[in-house]
């Protein structure tokens, strides 16, 4: 009697390795990231309540994220059965930078504004969460509309105009950007980026085969606090509130009232965020595509544009990006 090896189609799947949790971390701290920018716009910046962010708009942005997420995930594991791979790599989700902050100057604030002339700072800060919304409703559906017509779109742009602009995006939000807060503190910055450099650029192994991201934040979070404590960074440091806010999403209607606001003001504005995505999605398809992992871009818009829906639904003020 003599036994087959395993074929293919069922091959075991490895559920992680040690790249993950890199990954992990780079997503995580982005998503994190994009909720502090969008709280600081709108707590320090235009007054907003920060109660209505911290429990109403939080949530839903995270379920958003967490139900593409997951659906990414499914789709990554048929593609590994139907090939055969043990190493495909699921689509990562997040929240969009550019239009978390745009939303956050362009709709919320101007709206909070508009509405505290007639009503309540409180009644105002629920009026201007509505329209948000309202408007995270009609850019999601815009996507749904859009996601049928990105496979279309990548076959006419050639594959370098498409990978091009995911590098210039890179060097805007992922670099130039945080220029300013590296060196700001830049004992602290040039270690952590250095880090960075030594392990995912040179691809050097860091001791104990430790994850590159988390030891830079790690090592920058130690080295902040501790030169801190002896008074040797540029600025003082300050010890951030650790108090906790409990909430969970919840479905509700509310959009419904911000939705002749969102149509009548705000629409024109949020429309270019929501094609920005779009073409997000088509170019990181592309990317995964080169990589090995061709997924269906009707796919991946798909889930994105209904990830997007699910967030404002559940009053989530940022929309998702794979």
């Amino acid at each position: 009697m003599t036994s087959s090896a395993p074929t293919a189609s069922t091959r075991p799947i490895r559920w992680f390795t040690i790249g993950d949790i890199n990954a992990f971390f780079g997503l995580m701290l982005d998503n994190v990231v994009n909720l502090a920018v969008l709280a600081g716009i709108l707590v320090a910046g235009f007054g907003f309540p920060s109660d209505i962010v911290f429990t109403r708009m939080f949530p839903g942005t995270a379920l958003g994220v967490l139900f593409g997420n997951l659906v990414y995930t499914v789709m990554a594991i048929r593609l590994a059965r139907r090939t055969g791979r043990d190493d495909v790599t699921a689509m990562p989700l997040c929240t969009d930078t550019p239009s978390t902050i745009g939303i956050a100057l362009a709709v919320l604030g101007p709206a909070f504004i508009a509405a505290k002339a007639r009503l309540p700072e409180a009644d105002a800060a629920i009026l201007a969460w509505q329209v948000g919304m309202a408007t995270m409703v009609l850019m999601g559906l815009f996507k749904v509309a859009m996601s049928f017509l990105g496979a279309h779109i990548a076959r006419w742009i050639p594959a370098a105009g498409l990978l091009g602009s995911i590098g210039g995006v890179g060097i805007a939000l992922l670099c130039a950007l945080q220029l300013g807060e590296i060196y700001a503190e830049p004992v602290v910055g040039m270690i952590a980026l250095g880090l960075i450099l030594y392990a995912l650029v040179a691809r050097i192994r860091l001791p104990f085969q430790a994850p590159a991201v988390l030891m830079a934040v790690t090592v920058g979070a130690i080295l902040y606090y501790g030169l801190g404590a002896w008074g040797l960074t540029v600025h003082p440091v300050v010890v951030p509130d650790a108090s906790m806010l409990f909430a969970l999403p919840a479905p509700s209607l509310g959009f419904l009232t911000g939705m002749p606001i969102a149509l009548r003001e705000y629409l024109p504005l949020a429309l270019p965020f929501a094609i920005l995505t779009i073409v997000g999605g088509i170019n990181v398809t592309e990317s995964a595509r080169l990589a090995g992992d061709d997924y269906k871009t009707r796919d991946i818009l798909l889930t994105e544009a209904i990830s997007t829906l699910v967030a404002g639904v559940c009053g989530g003020m940022s929309q998702t990006t794979p």
